[in-house]
């Protein structure tokens, strides 16, 4: 079982935090951002919007350039800029893994697997996703979802398969709560408030989850015990980006208390295979240099401390011009490097799973995409990659 993230126990990736510092100060050349920069991003009032917009502000103030940040309701509506060169990056979550699996929503004829790449990611001291439950719903263990009105945000399959893979801790699916569709992530939160819903998907330190936990129905956050290794073994099967966390930043919490959860990667910073390496290797070296500036600024923002990332836990490629600064600052090793190549050999594989697909692939939208999912998987399986989750 992978230990919790602790400050206290976590290294540098090729030398000391210390000796990552000074290497930082002795290349601290100028920053080479253009004039303007967009990015995507979750809606506003999120924890990642706040950062995008705080980040912003430091872009401003050091190089000038003016960054958009571009809200999108789900995540097709995140992604489609950034794939259609509208967007320079985009700052959310997993469903930039399933858009390079081509699952949910991107097991389109319009979409198919995507050749995403990775710049960095976010490890809060919160937790970047858990179940969230109205304090008067009885769900104090994970296994008290069975039965509960659970929202399913339409249009986020990463949210919806998300919250079944954090069901899977207490061995529950989608099957064993009532689904509540909503039209978006607030609609989440009306819900709750509502009372039509008792829990849902999303960050211990989200912002609107403050008005839950103010309302007369009140928040509670159901926690995963890192003993139970059985629980964490059936989420890692699915996401292996989720992973043991001691959670310290909790809605309605002191900031002496944490919580037993799983977290991963939020927000993302996510480039293409063609987005520019200068452009991607600068973007990365302001994030890093300037964490220290924008890290106060918005919830989670002290997050995006590089020692805070696990290189090997994402199934996704790097970009190369976050690599060349990851080389220049000592962080980037060789199990980085076979670990990214890897995950170059699994965006072939898919690439090649789609071609044969298409090649006669049915009409009908539901024969298309039962079709895709075993094709998918039987050509990683062959290739002895990971399947995550192959059928949805």
């Amino acid at each position: 079982m992978r230990k919790p993230y602790s400050r206290a126990t976590t290294g540098v990736i090729g030398g000391s935090a210390a000796a990552l510092a000074l290497i930082t100060n002795v290349n601290a050349a100028d920053v080479d951002l253009p004039g303007t920069l967009v990015w995507s991003a979750y809606p506003t009032g999120t924890t990642g919007y706040a950062q995008s917009v705080a980040v912003g502000q430091i872009l401003q103030n050091e190089y000038d350039t003016n960054l958009r940040v571009v809200p999108g309701r789900n995540d097709v509506s995140r992604l489609e800029p950034l794939r259609r060169g509208r967007a320079d990056f985009s700052a959310g979550g997993t469903e930039a893994v399933a858009a390079q699996e081509a699952q949910f929503n991107f097991a389109q004829q319009s979409w198919g697997p995507q050749s995403t790449r990775v710049l960095m990611w976010a490890i809060s001291d919160a937790c970047s996703f858990t179940i969230t439950a109205a304090d008067d719903a009885g769900i104090d263990e994970v296994a008290d979802m069975e039965g509960k009105r659970v929202a399913w945000v339409q249009g986020a399959p990463t949210l919806n398969y998300g919250l079944e893979y954090l069901l899977s801790y207490a061995d529950l699916t989608w099957d064993d709560v009532e689904r509540v569709e909503v039209g978006g992530y607030m609609g989440a939160v009306e819900g709750i408030l509502e009372g039509r819903i008792d829990a849902m998907g999303g960050s211990c330190d989200s912002a609107p989850f403050e008005r839950i936990n103010a309302s007369p129905r009140g928040l509670n956050f159901p926690e995963f015990p890192h003993e139970n290794e059985a629980g964490l073994e059936r989420i890692s099967q699915y996401a292996s980006w989720l992973v043991p966390h001691e959670s310290t930043r909790n809605v309605g919490m002191d900031s002496d208390e944490s919580i037993e959860v799983v977290t991963g990667p939020y927000p993302m910073l996510i480039g293409m295979d063609d987005t520019d390496e200068d452009l991607a290797y600068n973007m990365t070296k302001a994030m890093h240099q300037h964490y220290e500036e924008y890290r106060e600024n918005a919830p989670g923002a002290e997050g995006w401390e590089v020692e805070r990332m696990e290189l090997t836990s994402m199934p996704m490629p790097f970009h190369e011009g976050a690599i060349r600064y990851f080389e220049e600052i000592g962080l980037w090793d060789d199990e980085a490097q076979e670990h990214h190549e890897q995950n170059l050999k699994r965006q072939e594989v898919l690439a090649e799973a789609w071609e044969d697909h298409m090649a006669d692939a049915p009409t009908d939208q539901d024969e298309f995409e039962e079709a895709w999912m075993e094709t998918r998987h039987n050509a990683l399986e062959e290739a002895d990659l990971p399947t995550l989750r192959s059928f949805w």
